[in-house]
């Protein structure tokens, strides 16, 4: 499991957001491959950040969200993305992807359930059709006289 996949999906977006912002001050790589920074917080407060590739929740920061904890917070991942800049460009590359093969699968979707309702609509008799059209106005109003209390 790598840091993304360690953190969760708020501090992800946070790292990503400090990342932008150049919030890391100063960074190196240790000679064990790992990575050390400084990352300016919220209210300017500067925190001590380590990150262990290999076993991200050995990584440490000195804000309060991490410390003492076993989490993958914001400022480790900002460091992490400062340094490894094409990790997050393939990670959110990836996101892309997932999320047009997402939207073109609800659309086939979509399109193979409008195609079964109009293959049962075709074998109903006339008069079954009217029924139905008329139970999902009544549907239709019940919910719109409903939706105008929320």
């Amino acid at each position: 499991m790598g840091l993304i996949e360690a953190s969760s999906n708020k501090s992800f977006w946070r790292g990503v957001d400090y990342y932008e912002h150049n919030k890391v001050l100063s960074w190196g790589k240790s000679e064990d491959g790992n990575y050390y920074g400084c990352v300016q917080g919220s209210y300017r407060e500067k925190y001590k950040v380590s990150i262990d590739v290999e076993h991200p929740r050995k990584s440490k920061c000195t804000c309060p969200f991490a410390t003492d904890r076993q989490v993958v917070c914001k400022h480790m991942l900002a460091l992490y993305f400062t340094a490894k800049p094409k990790v997050l460009e393939d990670y959110l590359e990836m996101l892309d992807r997932l999320e047009r093969e997402q939207e073109e699968e609800e659309e086939r979707l979509s399109i193979q359930h409008e195609q079964e309702l109009m293959k049962k609509a075709k074998q109903m008799s006339k008069t079954d059709l009217i029924e139905e059209l008329v139970l999902a106005w009544l549907r239709i109003e019940e919910m719109e006289k409903n939706s105008y209390y929320y």
